[in-house]
């Protein structure tokens, strides 16, 4: 039996500070298992009271005379502690922690959380809470509604996870009004025990659960943990589809990082590379979030983007049709049989290619003999249906003949039918048989983009891994030379040496002290070159006017020297100028930035994204943690707008893309390796052509010891 099961499938139950009290918590959630129809035996435990309810009422958990499966705590922080330890005593088997006063308000509350977890991991015993709203099995085999929302939502398909008890009431609330089910659900609370990663596996095993909602303010795994496991979670032959919200997406204290990576990594970029990693998709508004679940529990998933469109309407069709292409579908062409066939039926004033217009006084036959065409079109993956209510419009024979064609059909078919008043009778048939119908045709066609979003992410290539060979003690040697000096910023020449380690391409260089060094330096590398400016204080160069490029010639060069000294030494009076660095000219290439965060929860996050001196400005980039490999760095490097300019454009050649991929593999590594880096750029990173690599411009190196 699993540990859980005593959470969402006990026998008994002991309301620990059950009250006589309406209004009181300890009343309500005893009186919501009461009237929920709880299939279980339930026990009130308050040593003032006689009875709750007209329950018998026990002075203690122990004065019960059976076992106990799962005790429900409604008491402050000190009364809490003992009675965890009498629950352990008694061999209860899980306990869920209502009430609050713990770790979210500090002091001694959390002092007390600390003792009751270490208790109950000491004892085996899995513990919910504190401070949570509780927990709810809608199964009739169960129908628990140990929680203080006087809702019990009907039975479904979809689980749902959530930190704040207080939106759970919420949601409970829009889930009756759409008619929306659950298989399980729960709130979590400080997570001093049971968190999402828990709740996850169980799900994942549970038979009646297919889809899982999540609504997360905060992650309290670490991200290799917790994206290895609900990776296989959601891929496979048997995957559990998680769709997730994450509240809090600050980036206060970006703006004092000292590269374009540490700037532009906040909490929400590092989140949404967990995210991607693991398979779940995001979502950014809790109407998004049901908008999804509905549309993946109703078990059907489109093969591919090809969509069909059948409206009444024209307006509302231009506008599926454009979110349906902003969402990655595309409009599939109607063969030329399915257009005939639709000729046979439709009136000589309707649209017979997609999107499909019936026009506005369709009846239910219409709908029903165009929707089976256009799913017969083996170009069709998916179809797309808006009903807009006119005088003649029959919403509910409409639902009907939905209803009978999405029974047989393997293909998802999203509804939008739009209005309330007028088609909420054919709403609810809908609901009824788990057809996922929308207000709106927007959200319809984004539901749909996002089924096809998870078919994809559930049939993705995997390739094997990289082989790749570096030189980790020579790294470590140069990074020891600056933690014995106390130095934090690395030069670029060392920069480029522990690159090099790490497989990376760079380009000759040297330090110049003068300009006659600069010009010797020059003539031996050979023209062009690059100058930078070498300090310090000065990581961000051409802010401060410390770079040139393109110098030809002696004359240039000389004069480079000068200008970039007295550009620097205006920039910044107090800085350091070691130096003028003159480079190789780096042949041309497209410009794309690697870069290293490390994030204080999760650890380094590496980024990709276009690169050069807009990266901040366009910000088109990604970021993933580990696990890091080959697969994971392909779709970070594919998952950016500007990928497509590293494809080739307008008759351009590829650029090196899997060059760039070894990168990233190769920079983590180096991280990982190495923690002491904290922060990296690498920008540019200039792309050649394919099988021509890559070659590193600028790097700019930060450490803590």
């Amino acid at each position: 039996m699993d540990k859980m099961d005593a959470i969402f499938s006990p026998e008994t139950i002991a309301v620990i500070g059950a009250s006589t009290q309406k209004g009181k918590v300890g009343h309500d959630i005893f009186a919501n298992i009461l009237s929920g129809g709880y299939t279980g035996t339930l026990y009130p435990v308050n040593p003032k009271a006689k009875s709750v309810l007209s329950v018998k009422c026990y002075t203690s958990i122990a004065a019960i005379p059976d076992p106990i499966d799962l005790a429900m705590i409604i008491l402050p922080p000190r009364a809490a502690l003992g009675s965890v330890q009498e629950c352990i005593s008694k061999g209860v088997k899980g306990i869920v922690i209502v009430s609050a006063g713990f770790k979210e308000v500090g002091g001694e509350g959390a002092q007390i959380e600390i003792q009751i977890k270490k208790i109950c991991v000491d004892a085996g015993v899995r513990l919910v809470g504190p401070n949570c709203l509780g927990v709810i099995n809608p199964s009739k085999k169960v129908s628990l509604n140990a929680s203080f929302s006087v809702r019990m939502p009907k039975p479904g398909n979809v689980s749902f996870i959530s930190q704040s008890g207080a939106l759970c009431t919420a949601v409970l609330d829009y889930a009756a009004d759409k008619g929306f089910g659950f298989s399980k659900f729960i709130s979590i609370g400080n997570k001093a025990d049971v968190d999402e990663l828990d709740l996850l596996r169980y799900y994942h095993r549970d038979p009646d659960t297919d889809v899982v909602m999540i609504y997360m303010e905060e992650l309290s795994r670490t991200s290799e943990e917790f994206v290895t496991e609900v990776r296989a979670m959601t891929s496979g032959t048997n995957p559990t589809h998680v769709i997730a919200i994450k509240s809090g997406s600050s980036v206060a204290g970006a703006a004092a990082a000292a590269s374009h990576t540490g700037a532009l990594a906040g909490s929400d970029a590092i989140y949404d590379g967990i995210f991607t990693m693991s398979g779940i998709l995001r979502c950014k508004t809790v109407n998004q979030l049901f908008d999804y679940a509905q549309a993946f529990a109703s078990n059907k998933h489109p093969t591919g983007d090809r969509i069909a469109i059948v409206t009444n309407a024209g307006g509302p069709g231009i506008i599926a049709t454009d979110m349906s292409e902003q969402s990655g579908l595309t409009l599939a062409k109607l063969s030329k049989d399915t257009v005939r066939e639709l000729e046979k039926y439709l009136p000589a004033t309707a649209n017979f290619h997609n999107p499909v217009d019936v026009i506005g006084d369709a009846a239910k036959d219409r709908y029903e003999n165009t929707l089976a065409t256009v799913l017969a079109d083996r170009g069709v993956d998916a179809a797309l249906i808006i009903l807009t209510p006119q005088s003649m419009t029959d919403a509910i024979g409409t639902a009907e003949a939905i209803v009978n064609i999405a029974r047989n059909s393997i293909k998802p078919i999203l509804c939008a039918f739009m209005g309330v008043v007028d088609v909420s009778d054919g709403v609810k048939l809908l609901q009824k048989h788990k057809v996922p119908v929308y207000q709106f045709p927007e959200s319809a066609a984004r539901s749909l983009g996002a089924l096809r979003e998870g078919m994809k992410w559930s049939f993705r290539k995997i390739l094997p891994q990289y082989k790749l060979v570096y030189d980790k003690e020579k790294a470590s040697a140069i990074l020891e030379k600056y933690r014995a000096d106390g130095r934090r910023v690395l030069g670029e020449l060392d920069g480029n040496e522990i690159l090099k380690c790490y497989g990376f391409k760079t380009i000759p260089m040297a330090l110049s002290k003068t300009a006659g060094e600069a010009v010797e330096i020059a003539d031996e590398i050979g023209y062009p070159v690059v100058m930078k400016i070498v300090s310090p204080q000065i990581l961000h160069k051409s802010d401060a006017g410390g770079v040139r490029v393109g110098l030809r010639d002696a004359k240039g060069v000389e004069q480079a020297f000068g200008i970039i000294m007295e550009n620097s030494r205006a920039y910044d009076t107090e800085a350091e100028l070691t130096g003028v660095l003159v480079q190789k000219m780096v042949p041309r290439g497209k410009e794309v930035i690697l870069g290293v965060t490390k994030d204080p929860v999760f650890g380094h996050a590496v980024m990709f994204g276009l690169g050069g001196v807009f990266v901040e400005v366009y910000k088109d980039v990604a970021f993933r943690l580990s696990p890091m490999g080959r697969n994971v760095a392909r779709r970070m490097v594919k998952s950016i707008k500007g990928y497509p300019i590293l494809k080739g454009v307008r008759g351009e050649a590829p650029s090196d893309i899997e060059a760039v991929e070894k990168n990233i593999v190769s920079l983590k590594a180096m991280v990982d390796n190495h923690p002491m880096i904290v922060e990296l750029d690498i920008n540019p990173l200039f792309v050649h052509g394919e099988g021509e690599g890559t070659t590193v411009a600028d790097i700019v190196i930060r450490l803590e010891y």
